[in-house]
């Protein structure tokens, strides 16, 4: 892959319907997921070095919320187009972690289940 594609807005799973949800990478190279509940579309944007498939509510570092009422849910392009402009315009998260602080809390969080 060519640098100039490296880091494109990427959706790696999308799934259709009143219940749309999916997760992909930003125009950065971070991971996001999407969901939409109700009539409302949660993001989620997580850190720069996130390790793990699943990730933890510390790893969320930028949000954005938009209403769904005037897209087909039934439509990947229209879904697909409107968490595109929600990640880009999605809002860092108030005290959001560093690094440092997140990956001593994972190793606190395992220490605390031994």
């Amino acid at each position: 892959m060519n640098d100039d594609r490296a880091h494109e807005f990427l959706l790696e799973d999308l799934s259709v319907g009143a219940h749309a949800h999916g997760f992909g990478r930003n125009a950065e190279g971070q991971a996001f997921a999407f969901r939409v509940r109700g009539s409302t579309l949660h993001v989620e944007v997580y850190r720069d070095d996130l390790d793990t498939d699943v990730p933890e509510e510390a790893d969320v570092v930028a949000v954005a919320e938009r209403g769904v009422n005037d897209i087909d849910l039934t439509d990947e392009r229209s879904i697909a187009a409107l968490v595109r402009d929600a990640v880009a315009e999605a809002r860092p998260v108030e005290g959001a972690e560093g690094t440092l602080r997140s990956l001593l809390g994972r190793i606190g969080g395992v220490i605390d289940g031994i």
